[in-house]
């Protein structure tokens, strides 16, 4: 639009009535939500912009489409833009981005998210898990100190496939099989006194060596005293890795132990599965594939973590923040 006529129209805007007003605000605010959110990409993107191809740095710019900036690659000629090779690539309605943040933020389920945002539910599940992709990495490097272990069981759900390994439940139901069986989802959480958290599904059934080998092993800190209850598979690790390891023995009734560094107990760590599972249950069952997703969201808001969607926005760009 044209200087002159724009400034024709706006010296109108103060003859309109309120109804009218609010009807240009309404008409205004997706325009405002994507300018907003094309300058955060912009931001977010701007340092170490390469191609996602060959990881070239050198590109220049080449049109607009979609509403973003493309670049071309000066190695390869590859033309991309910043959401290419992202899991945020091809998603639409970019304006309503950040008003669909503010519902991760406070834990909207799909229908309620859908219904504030105006879009689809189908929609807000895929941007759901678009969004969390690489939230899940969000991850601390070690775990120092006294670090508390211990798994949580949930019963495993295949929701939304198309075909099942086992008869149908309904509603979810309950497990075929008594005490721990490969009807449930194993959930290691491992957390160090300073709040720093791990966890993965590692899969259904008890809790085994090689399982820990895998998922705690690498984050465990060589010095670290690891605090767990008196599950063989904890003790049968650390002697194997050469870990200080202390055993609470709960079903005895013990709770605390005086140690040589502090408290030895594992009520942090079950505090934070209770704080899990009181917020899983909004969601009325998840499915397993997509619990290592529900997982990281937890951790993303347990203790403010994140607290603005522009924190949430540079995680889901990888933008890991440490």
């Amino acid at each position: 639009m044209k200087v002159l006529k724009f400034e024709k129209l706006f010296a109108q805007l103060t003859q309109l009535n309120q109804p009218q007003r609010q009807q240009v605000l309404a008409a205004l605010h997706p325009a405002a939500g994507l300018d907003r959110v094309v300058a955060l990409i912009d931001e977010i993107r701007s340092k170490g912009r390469c191609c996602p191809d060959c990881g070239c740095e050198r590109c220049h710019r080449h049109g607009h489409a979609n509403d973003l900036q493309r670049f071309r690659c000066c190695a390869c000629g590859r033309t991309f833009n910043d959401l290419t090779g992202t899991p945020l690539a091809r998603l639409r309605h970019k304006g309503k981005w950040l008003d669909y943040l503010d519902m991760v933020l406070d834990s909207r389920t799909v229908r309620s998210a859908a219904k504030r945002v105006g879009v689809h539910p189908n929609t807000t599940f895929r941007w759901r898990h678009r969004f969390l992709d690489r939230v899940k990495d969000d991850r601390p490097e070690r775990l120092v100190g006294i670090v508390e272990a211990d798994e949580m069981f949930l019963l495993e759900s295949q929701k939304g496939s198309r075909k099942l390994d086992r008869r149908p439940r309904k509603r979810g139901g309950r497990a075929a099989l008594r005490g721990i069986s490969h009807h449930l989802d194993c959930i290691l959480v491992a957390r160090d006194r300073g709040g720093q958290t791990i966890d993965a599904v590692t899969g259904r059934g008890a809790l085994k060596v090689a399982r820990l080998v895998r998922h705690l092993l690498p984050k465990l800190d060589p010095q670290a005293l690891l605090v767990t209850d008196a599950n063989t598979a904890y003790s049968a690790f650390a002697r194997a890795h050469g870990i200080a390891h202390q055993a609470i023995n709960l079903s005895a009734g013990e709770r605390v132990r005086n140690g040589a560094q502090g408290a030895i107990h594992v009520q942090n760590v079950n505090a934070y599965h209770r704080r899990f599972k009181e917020w899983l249950a909004r969601f009325h069952g998840v499915a397993s594939r997509w619990l290592p997703n529900y997982l990281g969201w937890q951790w993303a808001l347990d203790g403010g973590r994140v607290t603005s969607v522009e924190q949430l926005l540079r995680i889901a760009f990888g933008v890991i923040n440490r």
